[in-house]
């Protein structure tokens, strides 16, 4: 047979003998393709380099696959230790997708080249713009508040109403903070310096480091435990560490103070996590459903009920627990500000001293 078949096609004109070739590879590969059994295909999977705890994010990532199919890898770590790592690979990071939980972090990664601007009709219908780049190459996915948590045996709501009351020397020793290297102390900082000045920013600094002594956290939930256990007095974390306490801990002896709301105050200090698409990924739509599933009103729902964040799609509303977003202002300081206010305000601290 096989003879025959070449005695054949040497018979044939040379365009008829290509067609009979082709026809002959095409049939084995369909052959080798029904035999072996099919790699998952690389569109089936995204890579998202994770600055938030994974048990955060995974159960909305895994409602993500189960809708999709789409497969998620998670690489979890410290946010500045993954945009030195994305800096470092270059285009030949396996990253597909970036997401934490500071607008700064995501605006150095954009200054830096590696973020993709987005064209999508969905998250401009669905994300304010305060909330995301101008040119989408990232895109803010829930809200969180600098906050004064208290203990309520031992500090009435009315006694502090502002961030900077903690630095009245009444409250030595009676407060926890945040350490040196938090990106929510940075943040906040970087917003009370662009808000009230260096100077008076200075000053609360000072006043915060004499009253917390030793009280110092690598972790808000740590925070909000030594308050509840009277431990403190009061601390200063972003306002979901408080109500996910609560919610195993209804009991607690804990409040939320929306502070500096006075006439003249600087405002609730705000950031939002979110994410970005990197420049170089060759799974561009994937990725695009990602962000079409997180900024919809599901997905917005999810970090609302399961992370107690407040959601930034205007027609979703925020777990009834928390302080209802339309009762206080936010401070006026563009998010967009915070990256490049980072060095000066990082500075500040060391020179404050601040562990």
């Amino acid at each position: 047979m096989r003879h025959s078949f070449r005695r054949l096609s040497s018979r044939l004109p040379m365009e008829s003998r290509f067609a009979v070739t082709c026809v002959s590879v095409l049939s084995l590969l369909a052959s080798a393709w029904l035999t072996f059994p099919q790699a998952a295909s690389a569109a089936d999977k995204l890579t998202v380099y994770s600055g938030r705890a994974e048990r955060l994010i995974k159960p909305v990532f895994d409602a993500f696959t189960a809708k999709t199919g789409i497969q998620i890898d998670l690489l979890s770590s410290g946010t500045t230790e993954l945009v030195n790592r994305m800096k470092v690979e270059g285009d030949r990071s396996p990253a597909d997708l970036f997401i934490t939980n500071d607008a700064g972090s995501l605006e150095l990664a954009r200054t830096a080249g590696l973020l993709r601007p987005l064209n999508m009709r969905e998250v401009e219908r669905a994300i304010p713009p305060q909330f995301r780049a101008p040119d989408n190459s990232w895109i803010g996915l829930s809200g969180r508040f600098w906050i004064i948590v208290i203990n309520t045996t031992m500090v009435q709501p009315d006694q502090v109403t502002s961030l900077f009351d903690l630095a009245d020397p009444r409250w030595k020793d009676k407060i926890a903070i945040p350490n040196a290297g938090s990106e929510y102390l940075q943040a906040g900082v970087s917003v009370m310096r662009a808000g009230m000045g260096d100077d008076r920013t200075k000053q609360f600094l000072q006043g915060l480091r004499d009253n917390a002594g030793t009280q110092v956290y690598q972790k808000s939930s740590q925070i909000v435990d030594a308050v509840a256990k009277g431990q403190v007095a009061m601390g200063i974390v972003n306002h979901y560490y408080v109500y996910r306490h609560l919610a195993m801990q209804p009991s607690a002896p804990l409040a939320v103070v929306m502070p500096d709301q006075q006439e003249g105050g600087l405002g609730a200090i705000m950031n939002v996590a979110g994410i970005g698409v990197l420049k170089h990924t060759p799974r561009l739509d994937g990725a695009k459903l990602l962000i079409e599933f997180l900024v919809a009103q599901a997905g917005q729902k999810m970090f609302a009920d399961l992370d107690k964040e407040y959601p930034l799609h205007p027609d979703v509303k925020a777990d009834p627990a928390l302080v209802d977003r339309k009762s206080f202002r936010a401070a006026l300081v563009p998010l967009t500000k915070l990256a490049e206010l980072r060095e000066p305000t990082l500075q500040l601290i060391e020179q404050i001293g601040l562990r």
